[in-house]
């Protein structure tokens, strides 16, 4: 998904700092890097343009990142940045606020304004996700926005936690992304971040209607594949769940996922789940009919069947082939 761009252990010690200021520079935004021990500085840094939103998945040594006043006269693209910190303690200043992050962590700030950040490690690096966005994309007062920068917020709950998610899947997926699929993505990834900040700022009503339909579709999927071990999962539980109709639920997948009905979703992410576990060498001596029943498959014969259909092949047949 996200192209290798940066690795200090291509380059000699001494240029290694010149360097990282450079690629974040072309990767996120110009920006003073000052580093104490610049012989022991270690930095990676991966990044990809989803629709508009620029994304990169960045590990680093201790250092300090000022953006200063006259960078920002240089160099403004008006962006908000979504940071989550993945390991490591990291911290930031913007707007007389200051944000002292761990791992698991989000929090947003803007390119418009100076601002002042640190990554502190012990041993080993640190390592964060970033996204950068438009503020033209983001639909949302800028006031009700700037209450909300350089301010800790979680990622372990709530619409958090799918932006969370969704950083760490894209930062650490190493599948192709065709420019169709990458423009979708972008999407899906302003819609969440535009959720996320309206929830923090109080302004869910004013949160466009057709991206608050998006992100609770993305609630809703979440729900289902957390929990597709459950033999009672149906669409009418799903609905349930969510304090929806079931008509509602199903008129949700047919506008917004591409008119995959809410069955055939349940039914692939667990013939999906139930592949990966064939194929995985230490569960081979699981019986085939106790994966099926692992992901809500009652009955082995339907399991059997529904595989068939889906891959061609049958559960036994796959585990043979794969191990």
């Amino acid at each position: 998904m996200l192209e290798d761009l940066f690795d200090t252990e291509n380059l000699p010690v001494r240029d290694r700092v010149e360097a990282w200021r450079e690629i974040t520079a072309s990767a996120l935004v110009p920006n003073d890097v000052r580093v104490e021990v610049a012989a022991g500085f270690r930095a990676s840094l991966r990044a990809a343009n989803l629709g508009g939103a620029q994304v990169a998945a960045m590990t680093y040594a201790s250092h300090r990142t000022r953006r200063t006043p006259r960078l920002i006269r240089r160099c403004d693209p008006e962006m908000y940045a979504v940071g989550l910190v993945l390991r490591g303690v990291q911290g930031i200043f913007q707007d007389q606020c200051h944000a002292s992050l761990d791992g698991g962590e989000l929090v947003v700030y803007s390119t418009s304004r100076p601002f002042e950040a640190m990554v502190h490690v012990r041993d080993g690096t640190a390592a964060s996700v970033v996204v950068q966005v438009p503020r033209a994309l983001v639909p949302l007062p800028p006031n009700r926005v700037d209450r909300l920068l350089a301010a800790p917020l979680p990622g372990h709950e709530g619409v958090g936690r799918l932006l969370a998610g969704f950083l760490t899947q894209l930062s650490t997926d190493t599948g192709p992304c065709r420019p169709a699929d990458a423009h979708r993505l972008g999407g899906v990834l302003v819609d969440l971040l535009t959720a996320w900040l309206a929830h923090h700022a109080d302004a869910v009503d004013r949160t466009p209607a057709e991206t608050r339909r998006g992100v609770q579709l993305l609630e809703v999927q979440d729900f289902i594949r957390r929990h597709l071990g459950d033999a009672g999962l149906t669409p009418a539980a799903v609905a349930a769940a969510h304090h929806i109709s079931l008509r509602s639920l199903h008129r949700l997948f047919r506008e917004h996922a591409g008119g995959e009905t809410v069955a055939a979703y349940i039914r692939g992410r667990r013939l999906a789940a139930a592949r990966r576990d064939l194929a995985d060498p230490r569960l081979a001596s699981r019986p085939v009919h106790a994966t099926a029943a692992r992901w809500g498959f009652s009955r082995a014969a339907d399991f059997t069947r529904a595989f068939r259909t889906a891959y061609g092949t049958t559960p036994s047949e796959y585990r043979a082939s794969a191990q």
